[in-house]
Protein backbone atom coordinates (compact mmCIF):
# COMPACT_ATOMS: atom_id res chain seq x y z
CA UNK A 1 0.00 0.00 0.00
CA UNK A 2 1.25 3.42 -1.27
CA UNK A 3 1.68 6.18 2.10
CA UNK A 4 -0.20 9.00 2.79
CA UNK A 5 1.02 11.53 0.44
CA UNK A 6 2.83 14.90 1.22
CA UNK A 7 0.77 18.35 -0.15
CA UNK A 8 3.12 18.07 -3.18
CA UNK A 9 2.34 14.28 -4.27
CA UNK A 10 -1.50 15.19 -3.80
CA UNK A 11 -1.27 17.64 -6.09
CA UNK A 12 0.41 15.88 -8.45
CA UNK A 13 -1.47 13.21 -8.34
CA UNK A 14 -4.86 15.08 -8.81
CA UNK A 15 -3.40 16.69 -12.15
CA UNK A 16 -3.07 13.27 -13.04
CA UNK A 17 -6.50 11.46 -12.08
CA UNK A 18 -8.19 14.87 -12.71
CA UNK A 19 -7.96 18.25 -14.13
CA UNK A 20 -6.34 19.44 -10.84
CA UNK A 21 -5.98 20.05 -7.37
CA UNK A 22 -7.49 22.45 -4.88
CA UNK A 23 -6.80 23.49 -1.21
CA UNK A 24 -9.56 20.85 -0.32
CA UNK A 25 -9.03 18.11 -2.69
CA UNK A 26 -5.40 18.19 -1.67
CA UNK A 27 -6.31 17.87 2.22
CA UNK A 28 -8.71 15.00 1.62
CA UNK A 29 -6.05 12.83 -0.38
CA UNK A 30 -3.93 13.60 2.03
CA UNK A 31 -6.28 12.33 4.66
CA UNK A 32 -7.71 8.97 3.09
CA UNK A 33 -4.76 8.40 0.88
CA UNK A 34 -4.40 7.28 -3.30
CA UNK A 35 -6.76 4.18 -3.52
CA UNK A 36 -9.70 5.73 -1.31
CA UNK A 37 -9.91 8.62 -3.51
CA UNK A 38 -10.08 6.77 -6.76
CA UNK A 39 -12.71 4.36 -4.92
CA UNK A 40 -14.42 7.49 -3.81
CA UNK A 41 -14.44 8.69 -6.99
CA UNK A 42 -15.45 5.35 -8.83
CA UNK A 43 -18.77 5.87 -7.06
CA UNK A 44 -19.48 9.90 -7.27
CA UNK A 45 -22.74 10.57 -8.67
CA UNK A 46 -23.07 11.43 -12.47
CA UNK A 47 -24.08 15.49 -13.18
CA UNK A 48 -26.64 16.62 -15.36
CA UNK A 49 -25.87 14.95 -18.74
CA UNK A 50 -24.89 16.56 -21.72
CA UNK A 51 -28.24 15.50 -23.07
CA UNK A 52 -30.71 17.17 -20.54
CA UNK A 53 -28.32 20.31 -19.68
CA UNK A 54 -28.33 21.21 -23.43
CA UNK A 55 -32.64 19.81 -23.48
CA UNK A 56 -33.06 22.41 -20.78
CA UNK A 57 -31.31 25.29 -22.17
CA UNK A 58 -33.17 25.16 -25.35
CA UNK A 59 -30.50 24.06 -28.09
CA UNK A 60 -32.76 21.30 -29.03
CA UNK A 61 -35.30 23.18 -29.55
CA UNK A 62 -36.17 23.59 -33.46
CA UNK A 63 -35.14 26.69 -34.13
CA UNK A 64 -31.22 24.82 -33.50
CA UNK A 65 -31.66 21.87 -35.53
CA UNK A 66 -28.96 23.27 -38.01
CA UNK A 67 -27.08 25.15 -36.02
CA UNK A 68 -23.35 24.82 -35.69
CA UNK A 69 -22.79 23.23 -32.78
CA UNK A 70 -24.63 25.73 -30.60
CA UNK A 71 -24.03 24.65 -26.85
CA UNK A 72 -21.58 22.07 -27.33
CA UNK A 73 -18.72 23.25 -26.04
CA UNK A 74 -20.62 25.14 -23.36
CA UNK A 75 -21.84 22.04 -21.85
CA UNK A 76 -17.96 20.44 -22.36
CA UNK A 77 -16.49 22.83 -20.47
CA UNK A 78 -18.98 23.00 -17.79
CA UNK A 79 -18.46 19.16 -17.13
CA UNK A 80 -14.49 19.67 -17.82
CA UNK A 81 -14.80 22.60 -15.19
CA UNK A 82 -17.22 22.27 -12.74
CA UNK A 83 -18.32 18.48 -12.10
CA UNK A 84 -16.79 17.15 -8.70
CA UNK A 85 -16.02 13.90 -10.69
CA UNK A 86 -13.53 14.94 -11.87
CA UNK A 87 -11.68 11.46 -12.95
CA UNK A 88 -15.04 10.63 -14.95
CA UNK A 89 -14.70 13.96 -16.61
CA UNK A 90 -10.61 13.09 -16.81
CA UNK A 91 -11.80 9.81 -18.86
CA UNK A 92 -14.17 11.02 -21.14
CA UNK A 93 -11.23 13.60 -22.52
CA UNK A 94 -9.24 10.51 -22.65
CA UNK A 95 -11.64 8.47 -24.66
CA UNK A 96 -12.71 11.17 -27.16
CA UNK A 97 -9.36 11.43 -27.99
CA UNK A 98 -9.03 7.80 -28.87
CA UNK A 99 -12.41 6.72 -29.92
CA UNK A 100 -12.99 10.09 -31.96
CA UNK A 101 -15.58 11.64 -33.45
CA UNK A 102 -14.91 15.04 -34.19
CA UNK A 103 -17.65 18.30 -34.97
CA UNK A 104 -15.29 19.26 -37.62
CA UNK A 105 -17.35 18.90 -40.71
CA UNK A 106 -20.79 17.13 -39.65
CA UNK A 107 -23.45 19.02 -41.49
CA UNK A 108 -26.48 16.74 -40.44
CA UNK A 109 -29.77 18.04 -38.62
CA UNK A 110 -29.73 17.68 -34.61
CA UNK A 111 -25.37 18.06 -34.43
CA UNK A 112 -25.08 19.17 -31.16
CA UNK A 113 -27.23 16.94 -29.43
CA UNK A 114 -25.95 14.20 -31.26
CA UNK A 115 -22.47 14.96 -30.16
CA UNK A 116 -23.75 15.79 -26.99
CA UNK A 117 -25.04 12.63 -26.46
CA UNK A 118 -21.55 11.14 -27.50
CA UNK A 119 -20.07 12.85 -24.36
CA UNK A 120 -22.48 10.83 -22.38
CA UNK A 121 -22.12 7.67 -24.06
CA UNK A 122 -18.20 7.89 -23.12
CA UNK A 123 -19.41 9.15 -19.38
CA UNK A 124 -21.77 5.94 -18.98
CA UNK A 125 -18.84 3.60 -20.16
CA UNK A 126 -15.64 5.41 -18.47
CA UNK A 127 -15.54 3.08 -15.56
CA UNK A 128 -17.38 -0.04 -17.09
CA UNK A 129 -16.10 -2.49 -19.65
CA UNK A 130 -13.59 -2.04 -22.48
CA UNK A 131 -16.03 -4.04 -24.52
CA UNK A 132 -19.37 -2.56 -23.31
CA UNK A 133 -17.67 0.63 -24.40
CA UNK A 134 -16.88 -0.66 -27.34
CA UNK A 135 -20.10 -1.93 -28.49
CA UNK A 136 -21.83 1.53 -26.76
CA UNK A 137 -19.37 4.04 -29.35
CA UNK A 138 -19.93 1.37 -32.42
CA UNK A 139 -23.48 1.96 -31.59
CA UNK A 140 -24.14 5.50 -31.25
CA UNK A 141 -25.41 8.12 -34.06
CA UNK A 142 -22.18 9.89 -33.75
CA UNK A 143 -20.00 7.28 -34.84
CA UNK A 144 -22.25 5.70 -36.92
CA UNK A 145 -22.26 9.33 -38.70
CA UNK A 146 -18.51 9.97 -38.72
CA UNK A 147 -16.95 6.96 -39.71
CA UNK A 148 -19.89 6.19 -42.30
CA UNK A 149 -21.48 2.87 -40.70
CA UNK A 150 -24.54 3.84 -40.53
CA UNK A 151 -25.93 3.75 -43.94
CA UNK A 152 -23.59 0.50 -45.07
CA UNK A 153 -25.28 -2.08 -46.91
CA UNK A 154 -24.43 -5.17 -48.07
CA UNK A 155 -22.79 -5.83 -51.31
CA UNK A 156 -25.51 -5.96 -54.99
CA UNK A 157 -23.47 -7.55 -57.29
CA UNK A 158 -23.53 -4.20 -59.47
CA UNK A 159 -20.23 -2.73 -57.99
CA UNK A 160 -21.55 -1.75 -54.82
CA UNK A 161 -19.56 -2.91 -51.36
CA UNK A 162 -20.24 -2.54 -47.74
CA UNK A 163 -18.54 0.78 -46.77
CA UNK A 164 -15.02 -0.17 -45.16
CA UNK A 165 -14.13 3.01 -43.01
CA UNK A 166 -15.51 2.50 -39.51
CA UNK A 167 -14.34 -1.34 -40.11
CA UNK A 168 -10.67 -0.12 -40.83
CA UNK A 169 -10.73 2.61 -37.55
CA UNK A 170 -12.39 0.40 -35.12
CA UNK A 171 -8.43 -2.01 -35.98
CA UNK A 172 -6.50 0.70 -36.49
CA UNK A 173 -7.21 3.54 -33.86
CA UNK A 174 -10.05 1.90 -31.51
CA UNK A 175 -8.35 -1.76 -30.39
CA UNK A 176 -5.61 -3.32 -32.00
CA UNK A 177 -3.53 -1.12 -34.24
CA UNK A 178 -1.13 -1.92 -37.19
CA UNK A 179 1.39 -4.49 -36.02
CA UNK A 180 1.43 -7.20 -33.11
CA UNK A 181 2.22 -6.23 -30.10
CA UNK A 182 4.25 -8.30 -26.97
CA UNK A 183 2.30 -7.87 -23.75
CA UNK A 184 4.39 -4.92 -23.04
CA UNK A 185 3.46 -2.74 -26.05
CA UNK A 186 7.20 -3.71 -27.89
CA UNK A 187 6.38 -5.01 -31.65
CA UNK A 188 6.58 -8.40 -32.93
CA UNK A 189 9.02 -8.90 -35.79
CA UNK A 190 9.27 -11.83 -38.25
CA UNK A 191 11.94 -11.49 -41.00
CA UNK A 192 12.85 -8.34 -39.64
CA UNK A 193 10.25 -6.42 -40.57
CA UNK A 194 6.77 -5.80 -37.98
CA UNK A 195 3.79 -8.42 -37.89
CA UNK A 196 0.86 -6.65 -38.97
CA UNK A 197 -2.75 -7.50 -37.41
CA UNK A 198 -4.70 -7.44 -40.75
CA UNK A 199 -4.63 -6.73 -44.25
CA UNK A 200 -7.20 -5.84 -46.63
CA UNK A 201 -9.08 -8.99 -46.69
CA UNK A 202 -9.87 -8.58 -43.18
CA UNK A 203 -10.93 -4.88 -43.43
CA UNK A 204 -13.22 -6.50 -46.03
CA UNK A 205 -14.76 -9.19 -44.01
CA UNK A 206 -15.42 -7.12 -41.07
CA UNK A 207 -17.00 -4.50 -43.01
CA UNK A 208 -19.61 -7.13 -44.34
CA UNK A 209 -20.43 -7.68 -40.33
CA UNK A 210 -20.82 -3.95 -39.91
CA UNK A 211 -24.15 -3.68 -42.70
CA UNK A 212 -27.26 -3.21 -42.42
CA UNK A 213 -27.21 -0.26 -39.66
CA UNK A 214 -29.06 3.01 -39.62
CA UNK A 215 -30.49 5.81 -37.04
CA UNK A 216 -33.63 4.82 -34.55
CA UNK A 217 -36.20 7.34 -36.40
CA UNK A 218 -39.00 5.13 -35.60
CA UNK A 219 -40.28 7.20 -33.00
CA UNK A 220 -41.01 9.54 -31.82
CA UNK A 221 -42.13 11.21 -34.97
CA UNK A 222 -42.19 14.56 -35.72
CA UNK A 223 -39.45 17.85 -34.78
CA UNK A 224 -37.56 15.65 -32.56
CA UNK A 225 -34.13 15.01 -31.95
CA UNK A 226 -34.52 12.16 -29.62
CA UNK A 227 -32.97 9.40 -32.09
CA UNK A 228 -29.55 11.24 -31.88
CA UNK A 229 -29.37 9.29 -28.21
CA UNK A 230 -30.69 6.26 -29.45
CA UNK A 231 -28.31 3.17 -30.35
CA UNK A 232 -28.71 2.35 -33.96
CA UNK A 233 -30.99 -0.09 -35.34
CA UNK A 234 -30.66 -3.00 -37.74
CA UNK A 235 -32.36 -3.43 -41.26
CA UNK A 236 -31.85 -7.26 -41.93
CA UNK A 237 -32.32 -6.23 -45.95
CA UNK A 238 -29.33 -4.25 -46.31
CA UNK A 239 -27.07 -7.13 -44.19
CA UNK A 240 -24.21 -8.89 -46.33
CA UNK A 241 -25.71 -12.52 -46.43
CA UNK A 242 -22.84 -15.64 -45.84
CA UNK A 243 -19.88 -16.31 -43.20
CA UNK A 244 -16.90 -13.58 -42.59
CA UNK A 245 -13.54 -14.60 -41.12
CA UNK A 246 -12.20 -12.27 -38.78
CA UNK A 247 -8.45 -12.49 -37.73
CA UNK A 248 -8.60 -16.28 -37.65
CA UNK A 249 -12.15 -16.07 -36.53
CA UNK A 250 -15.48 -16.99 -38.22
CA UNK A 251 -18.96 -15.32 -38.01
CA UNK A 252 -21.08 -18.23 -39.11
CA UNK A 253 -23.44 -17.54 -41.52
CA UNK A 254 -26.36 -18.05 -39.89
CA UNK A 255 -25.39 -15.48 -37.78
CA UNK A 256 -28.00 -12.10 -38.57
CA UNK A 257 -26.77 -8.75 -38.00
CA UNK A 258 -26.86 -8.05 -34.76
CA UNK A 259 -25.48 -11.59 -33.58
CA UNK A 260 -23.01 -10.44 -36.17
CA UNK A 261 -21.83 -7.00 -34.80
CA UNK A 262 -21.94 -8.62 -31.39
CA UNK A 263 -19.18 -11.66 -32.42
CA UNK A 264 -17.09 -9.09 -34.51
CA UNK A 265 -16.79 -7.05 -31.09
CA UNK A 266 -15.90 -9.68 -29.54
CA UNK A 267 -13.00 -10.59 -31.44
CA UNK A 268 -11.85 -7.33 -30.92
CA UNK A 269 -11.85 -7.08 -27.77
CA UNK A 270 -10.37 -10.49 -27.11
CA UNK A 271 -7.14 -9.73 -29.36
CA UNK A 272 -4.11 -9.89 -27.56
CA UNK A 273 -3.24 -6.46 -28.76
CA UNK A 274 -5.68 -4.49 -26.81
CA UNK A 275 -4.49 -4.47 -23.19
CA UNK A 276 -1.18 -3.18 -24.26
CA UNK A 277 -2.57 -0.85 -27.30
CA UNK A 278 -5.38 0.85 -24.59
CA UNK A 279 -3.13 0.84 -22.07
CA UNK A 280 -0.48 2.44 -23.55
CA UNK A 281 -2.54 5.27 -24.52
CA UNK A 282 -4.61 5.67 -21.46
CA UNK A 283 -1.02 5.96 -19.89
CA UNK A 284 0.11 8.68 -22.41
CA UNK A 285 -3.23 10.60 -21.35
CA UNK A 286 -2.96 10.22 -17.63
CA UNK A 287 0.61 10.14 -16.78
CA UNK A 288 3.55 10.07 -19.28
CA UNK A 289 4.11 10.45 -23.15
CA UNK A 290 6.62 7.78 -23.65
CA UNK A 291 6.23 4.65 -20.80
CA UNK A 292 8.30 1.93 -20.00
CA UNK A 293 7.62 -1.43 -21.65
CA UNK A 294 7.57 -2.75 -18.12
CA UNK A 295 4.57 -0.36 -17.13
CA UNK A 296 2.80 -1.10 -20.02
CA UNK A 297 2.78 -4.45 -19.09
CA UNK A 298 1.84 -4.06 -15.93
CA UNK A 299 -1.27 -1.93 -16.92
CA UNK A 300 -1.85 -4.74 -19.84
CA UNK A 301 -2.33 -7.49 -17.12
CA UNK A 302 -4.34 -5.64 -15.31
CA UNK A 303 -6.71 -5.17 -18.57
CA UNK A 304 -6.83 -9.00 -19.34
CA UNK A 305 -7.42 -9.59 -15.73
CA UNK A 306 -8.93 -7.20 -13.05
CA UNK A 307 -7.91 -10.22 -10.28
CA UNK A 308 -11.26 -11.64 -10.34
CA UNK A 309 -11.32 -13.04 -14.19
CA UNK A 310 -12.73 -10.02 -15.44
CA UNK A 311 -11.13 -8.75 -18.88
CA UNK A 312 -11.01 -5.43 -19.67
CA UNK A 313 -12.19 -3.34 -16.36
CA UNK A 314 -11.66 -0.15 -16.85
CA UNK A 315 -11.98 1.02 -13.40
CA UNK A 316 -8.93 -1.98 -12.80
CA UNK A 317 -7.05 -0.25 -15.55
CA UNK A 318 -7.12 3.35 -14.30
CA UNK A 319 -6.06 2.15 -10.87
CA UNK A 320 -3.14 0.24 -12.59
CA UNK A 321 -1.98 3.01 -14.95
CA UNK A 322 -2.80 5.66 -11.73
CA UNK A 323 -1.05 4.03 -9.03
CA UNK A 324 1.76 2.01 -10.88
CA UNK A 325 5.24 3.12 -9.46
CA UNK A 326 6.33 4.53 -12.38
CA UNK A 327 3.32 6.82 -11.93
CA UNK A 328 4.49 7.62 -8.43
CA UNK A 329 7.43 8.40 -8.41
CA UNK A 330 9.36 10.58 -10.06
CA UNK A 331 12.70 8.86 -11.55
CA UNK A 332 15.36 12.22 -12.62
CA UNK A 333 16.27 11.62 -15.71
CA UNK A 334 14.25 8.99 -16.71
CA UNK A 335 12.82 9.16 -20.18
CA UNK A 336 9.22 7.93 -19.28
CA UNK A 337 8.74 10.36 -16.57
CA UNK A 338 6.74 13.46 -17.67
CA UNK A 339 4.69 14.47 -20.76
CA UNK A 340 3.61 17.81 -22.67
CA UNK A 341 0.53 18.99 -20.58
CA UNK A 342 -1.70 19.60 -23.92
CA UNK A 343 -3.32 23.04 -24.03
CA UNK A 344 -7.32 21.60 -22.49
CA UNK A 345 -5.72 20.28 -19.63
CA UNK A 346 -4.01 23.91 -18.79
CA UNK A 347 -7.15 25.61 -19.49
CA UNK A 348 -9.28 23.53 -17.57
CA UNK A 349 -6.60 23.09 -14.15
CA UNK A 350 -6.01 26.86 -14.37
CA UNK A 351 -10.11 27.36 -14.81
CA UNK A 352 -10.68 25.18 -11.46
CA UNK A 353 -7.62 26.92 -9.47
CA UNK A 354 -9.42 30.36 -10.65
CA UNK A 355 -12.71 28.73 -9.47
CA UNK A 356 -14.01 29.94 -12.77
CA UNK A 357 -17.73 30.20 -12.68
CA UNK A 358 -20.72 30.82 -14.77
CA UNK A 359 -24.10 32.45 -14.19
CA UNK A 360 -25.41 29.40 -15.61
CA UNK A 361 -24.44 29.22 -19.99
CA UNK A 362 -20.68 28.31 -19.74
CA UNK A 363 -20.31 30.63 -23.30
CA UNK A 364 -16.47 29.83 -23.40
CA UNK A 365 -16.30 29.49 -27.45
CA UNK A 366 -15.13 26.33 -29.29
CA UNK A 367 -11.39 26.82 -29.14
CA UNK A 368 -9.61 24.86 -31.68
CA UNK A 369 -8.50 28.25 -33.19
CA UNK A 370 -4.32 28.43 -32.47
CA UNK A 371 -3.56 32.47 -33.40
CA UNK A 372 -6.03 33.59 -30.33
CA UNK A 373 -7.05 30.71 -28.69
CA UNK A 374 -5.90 27.01 -27.86
CA UNK A 375 -5.16 25.61 -30.74
CA UNK A 376 -7.27 21.92 -29.56
CA UNK A 377 -10.69 22.00 -28.58
CA UNK A 378 -12.60 18.85 -27.05
CA UNK A 379 -14.41 16.78 -29.75
CA UNK A 380 -13.24 19.10 -32.48
CA UNK A 381 -10.50 17.36 -33.52
CA UNK A 382 -9.22 17.62 -37.43
CA UNK A 383 -9.58 13.91 -37.95
CA UNK A 384 -10.20 10.61 -36.60
CA UNK A 385 -6.62 10.74 -36.00
CA UNK A 386 -7.20 13.20 -32.88
CA UNK A 387 -5.07 16.32 -32.06
CA UNK A 388 -1.85 14.50 -32.32
CA UNK A 389 -0.70 10.95 -32.99
CA UNK A 390 0.15 8.64 -30.09
CA UNK A 391 3.74 7.47 -31.46
CA UNK A 392 4.79 11.21 -32.41
CA UNK A 393 8.28 11.58 -31.77
CA UNK A 394 9.37 15.38 -32.25
CA UNK A 395 11.59 15.90 -35.10
CA UNK A 396 15.32 18.20 -34.97
CA UNK A 397 15.48 17.11 -30.84
CA UNK A 398 17.17 14.83 -28.49
CA UNK A 399 14.10 12.82 -28.68
CA UNK A 400 14.41 12.62 -32.23
CA UNK A 401 17.33 9.89 -31.96
CA UNK A 402 15.91 8.26 -28.75
CA UNK A 403 12.82 7.70 -30.19
CA UNK A 404 11.31 9.30 -27.27
CA UNK A 405 7.16 9.61 -28.22
CA UNK A 406 5.81 13.08 -26.81
CA UNK A 407 2.30 13.21 -29.24
CA UNK A 408 1.65 16.46 -27.45
CA UNK A 409 4.29 17.90 -28.95
CA UNK A 410 2.71 17.84 -32.46
CA UNK A 411 0.22 20.56 -30.60
CA UNK A 412 3.37 23.01 -29.80
CA UNK A 413 4.41 25.40 -32.67
CA UNK A 414 5.11 29.01 -32.62
CA UNK A 415 1.74 29.78 -33.01
CA UNK A 416 -0.20 27.83 -30.52
CA UNK A 417 2.67 29.21 -27.78
CA UNK A 418 1.57 32.46 -28.48
CA UNK A 419 -2.47 31.80 -28.78
CA UNK A 420 -2.22 29.81 -25.45
CA UNK A 421 -1.19 32.67 -23.21
CA UNK A 422 -3.53 35.13 -24.80
CA UNK A 423 -6.21 32.85 -24.23
CA UNK A 424 -5.07 32.61 -20.36
CA UNK A 425 -4.30 36.41 -20.14
CA UNK A 426 -7.78 37.13 -21.20
CA UNK A 427 -9.39 34.31 -18.99
CA UNK A 428 -7.51 35.63 -15.90
CA UNK A 429 -8.46 38.98 -16.80
CA UNK A 430 -12.15 39.33 -17.60
CA UNK A 431 -12.90 35.88 -18.14
CA UNK A 432 -13.68 33.67 -21.08
CA UNK A 433 -17.46 33.92 -22.27
CA UNK A 434 -20.09 34.46 -19.07
CA UNK A 435 -17.38 32.27 -17.07
CA UNK A 436 -15.40 34.80 -14.59
CA UNK A 437 -12.55 33.87 -12.34
CA UNK A 438 -12.33 34.62 -8.38
CA UNK A 439 -8.99 35.94 -7.52
CA UNK A 440 -10.15 36.42 -4.08
CA UNK A 441 -7.73 33.70 -2.38
CA UNK A 442 -4.17 35.27 -4.37
CA UNK A 443 -5.10 38.26 -3.37
CA UNK A 444 -5.27 37.51 -0.11
CA UNK A 445 -1.82 36.67 -0.26
CA UNK A 446 -0.58 39.36 -2.49
CA UNK A 447 1.26 41.17 0.10
CA UNK A 448 3.51 38.29 0.11
CA UNK A 449 4.45 37.88 -3.14
CA UNK A 450 6.63 34.54 -2.33
CA UNK A 451 3.82 32.74 -0.29
CA UNK A 452 1.10 33.74 -3.22
CA UNK A 453 3.52 31.90 -5.94
CA UNK A 454 4.15 28.96 -3.90
CA UNK A 455 0.20 28.40 -3.57
CA UNK A 456 -0.23 28.81 -7.45
CA UNK A 457 3.01 26.53 -7.93
CA UNK A 458 1.10 23.68 -5.69
CA UNK A 459 -1.93 24.23 -7.08
CA UNK A 460 -1.01 23.48 -10.57
CA UNK A 461 2.76 22.17 -10.59
CA UNK A 462 2.27 19.59 -7.73
CA UNK A 463 6.12 20.00 -6.65
CA UNK A 464 7.75 20.39 -9.92
CA UNK A 465 8.06 24.08 -10.35
CA UNK A 466 11.77 24.65 -8.50
CA UNK A 467 11.88 27.22 -5.57
CA UNK A 468 14.21 29.52 -7.97
CA UNK A 469 11.96 29.54 -10.31
CA UNK A 470 9.43 30.53 -8.23
CA UNK A 471 11.91 32.89 -6.29
CA UNK A 472 12.28 34.39 -9.71
CA UNK A 473 8.67 35.04 -10.19
CA UNK A 474 8.42 36.14 -6.69
CA UNK A 475 10.39 39.10 -7.29
CA UNK A 476 8.91 40.00 -10.72
CA UNK A 477 5.20 39.87 -9.07
CA UNK A 478 7.00 41.98 -6.05
CA UNK A 479 7.38 44.93 -8.70
CA UNK A 480 4.15 45.55 -9.29
CA UNK A 481 2.68 47.95 -6.79
CA UNK A 482 0.45 45.94 -3.89
CA UNK A 483 -1.28 48.50 -1.74
CA UNK A 484 -4.59 48.96 -3.54
CA UNK A 485 -7.02 46.11 -4.93
CA UNK A 486 -6.20 46.66 -8.39
CA UNK A 487 -2.41 46.03 -7.59
CA UNK A 488 -3.58 42.82 -5.58
CA UNK A 489 -5.09 41.75 -8.22
CA UNK A 490 -2.42 42.49 -10.93
CA UNK A 491 -0.11 40.63 -9.03
CA UNK A 492 -2.40 37.95 -8.72
CA UNK A 493 -2.71 37.55 -12.69
CA UNK A 494 0.82 37.85 -13.02
CA UNK A 495 1.40 35.39 -10.44
CA UNK A 496 -0.32 32.75 -12.88
CA UNK A 497 0.97 34.20 -15.88
CA UNK A 498 3.96 33.68 -15.31
CA UNK A 499 3.75 29.92 -13.89
CA UNK A 500 1.79 29.22 -16.84
CA UNK A 501 4.03 30.21 -19.42
CA UNK A 502 6.80 28.21 -17.47
CA UNK A 503 8.13 25.41 -19.09
CA UNK A 504 8.49 23.53 -15.68
CA UNK A 505 4.47 24.11 -15.30
CA UNK A 506 3.64 22.69 -19.12
CA UNK A 507 5.99 19.40 -18.67
CA UNK A 508 3.74 17.39 -15.95
CA UNK A 509 6.51 15.34 -14.08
Amino acid sequence: MLPLPSDAQAARFLAQAGFGASEADIATLKSIGYSSWLDLQFLAPRTESHWDWLSRNGFAAEANKYAYFDGLPNSVWRKFISSPDQLRQRMVLALSEIFVVSAVGNTLPWRTMMMGAYADVLEEHAFGTFRGLLEAVTLSPAMGAFLAMRGSKKEDGKGRQPDENFAREVMQLFTIGLVQLNLDGSVQMAGGRPVETYDLTTVTQLARAFTGWNFDTSAPAGADAGFMRRPMVHNAAYFSDGAKTVLGSTISAGADGPAALRQALDILANHPNVGPFFGRQLIQRFVCSNPSAAYVQRVAQAFNDNGRGVRGDLKAVLRAVLLDPEARLIEPGASHSGKLREPVLRFVQVARAVQLSSAGLWTIPETSDPETRLGQSPFFSPSVFNFYRPGYVPPNSPMTAAGTTAPEFQLLNEVTVTGYLNFMQTLLTTGQGDAKPDLSADMALSADPRAMVARQALLLGGGAISDATQQRIAAAVATIAGTTDDGKLNRARAGWMLLLACPEYQIQK
